[in-house]
């Protein structure tokens, strides 16, 4: 049961998954195909797996991972509908493209298959991947063996369909935006008088920290914050200057305005 592993395209996301997946299984039965074959080729160095044409992962895989962009995946499985539908050993497709529901990603492979959606973010390549999931077609046995594969990735958690594309708003695309205020908080630091290198690991440990402490504590957010803020202090100043920048309604937006693209994606 997944015994071999492909992974049709090995961008940044498909890398990250890559590298989690061959941590729980043995890395000569993962196959990687790419449309350019040399970033497969420098992957598969790294990590020990194989790599492979996209009909061959298509042929022969019993996981396969269809990490292209959205608007890359309808001309990805064209030709391989064919090959997909000749296989007589089950397999389950898993595409993490976000705004392509289960039911679009079957129509585009040509069959009713097993399909397992998944959400996942750049942080599953250390380990600390935040993993959101659905499934069609598939096995309780099937989607045990697919979280003990991705469990290396980080923290996975069953939703159902419709909430995926907010969670992916949220844990997917947040990433980006976390590095930013990463970013402007050594940048902070510099101007007050610190050398870079060292405002930004300040900066990083303190986002992982309090991070794990809000995971840990079980405490609301703003319940960590009131305990960081003393009357009269440093910090307290610091969340008045960002509640008079809208801090908090700038990020709402950043997730609604997410969300909206995701939609259209999932329409084109």
């Amino acid at each position: 049961m997944m015994k071999t592993i492909g992974f049709l395209g090995c961008g940044n996301m498909g890398g990250a998954i890559a590298r989690a997946v061959c941590k729980a299984t043995e890395p000569e039965n993962v196959f990687l195909a790419n449309r350019t074959a040399a970033k497969a080729e420098v992957l598969a160095a790294e990590l020990g797996c194989q790599t492979a044409t996209n009909a061959e992962v298509a042929g022969n895989c019993d996981l396969i991972f269809l990490a292209v962009k959205p608007q890359m995946m309808e001309a990805m499985l064209e030709p391989l509908r064919f090959i997909l539908a000749e296989r007589t050993k089950r397999f389950v497709l898993c595409t993490m493209a976000a705004g392509l529901p289960v039911a679009r990603i079957q129509e585009m492979a040509g069959g009713d298959y097993p399909v397992i959606r998944i959400m996942p973010n750049t942080p599953a390549s250390v380990g600390e991947g935040m993993i959101q999931y659905c499934s069609v077609n598939v096995t309780a046995e099937e989607e045990v063996a697919f979280c003990q594969l991705m469990a290396p990735a980080g923290r996975l958690d069953a939703v159902a369909e419709g909430m995926i594309d907010a969670a992916s708003c949220v844990s997917g695309c947040g990433p980006a935006w976390v590095y930013q205020f990463i970013e402007a908080l050594a940048d902070g630091g510099v101007a007050c008088g610190l050398p870079r290198a060292k405002a930004q690991e300040y900066a990083a440990q303190m986002v992982l920290g309090s991070a794990k402490l809000v995971l840990e504590s079980g405490k609301h957010p703003g319940a960590l914050k009131d305990a960081v803020c003393s009357p009269g202090g440093s910090t307290i100043q610091g969340v008045r200057v960002l509640e008079e920048h809208g801090l908090r309604g700038a990020v709402m937006d950043a997730v609604l305005a997410a969300y909206d693209k995701t939609k259209e994606m999932g329409k084109g």
